[in-house]
């Protein structure tokens, strides 16, 4: 069971931030606070996570800038949770496949919500709701990968509640987002239609 909350915490929580996921693993088990995979510990690991921690700071503060991003994202969060999982598997005793198609599968569905969400933020042209958003993001990446490796059991029944959430926002936002982009098409083709 503690391999499923560890890959299930922080799978679905590289979905927000994998970086942020990364240096959390990494430092707590640099420092011997838990047993994480070894590779993530190494020096030259946690300066390129940092450093892309600290780039997708910035970034995902930015609008539309953000959802650039997070297209960019769509196949590296899931992928990077994915081999995340299969370094945790390998030092536990989850199957390797197992181990990379939970936490590959829980970060897609954290990185659509994300995602989607960004996109429906991005159509209000004040930018705080967006970093609002992005800390909100980051803190609750920070804190569901602590708690993967302080409480297991905890994290994995959280990434299975906020999984199902994360599914029904990502829905939400994907048809509120479509009505929007409907409404604007229709505007300008009938100010074109009337213009001629």
């Amino acid at each position: 069971m503690a391999d499923f909350g560890l890959l299930a915490g922080s799978g679905w929580a590289a979905g927000l931030n994998l970086w942020s996921v990364g240096l959390v693993l990494g430092i707590a088990g640099r420092f011997d606070l838990a047993q994480t995979p070894d590779v993530l510990q190494r020096g030259w690991v946690l300066l390129i996570l940092a450093l892309l921690y600290v780039l997708e700071f910035f970034v995902d503060k930015i609008p539309l800038l953000d959802s650039a991003w997070d297209v960019i994202s769509t196949i590296i969060r899931p992928v990077g949770a994915a081999l995340l999982g299969l370094a945790i598997a390998s030092d536990g005793d989850t199957s390797m496949i197992a181990g990379a198609a939970t936490a590959g599968g829980l970060a897609l569905t954290s990185h659509a919500a994300k995602a989607t969400m960004r996109a429906a933020i991005n159509m209000s042209p004040e930018p705080f709701t967006n970093w609002i958003a992005s800390v909100t993001e980051d803190a609750t990446a920070i804190g569901l990968s602590s708690v993967a490796l302080a409480s297991p059991a905890l994290a994995g029944g959280l990434a299975l509640v906020l999984a199902v959430i994360a599914v029904l926002i990502a829905v939400t936002m994907w048809r509120f987002v479509q009505r929007v982009r409907q409404l604007v098409v229709g505007r300008v083709s009938r100010r074109s239609t009337g213009a001629s």
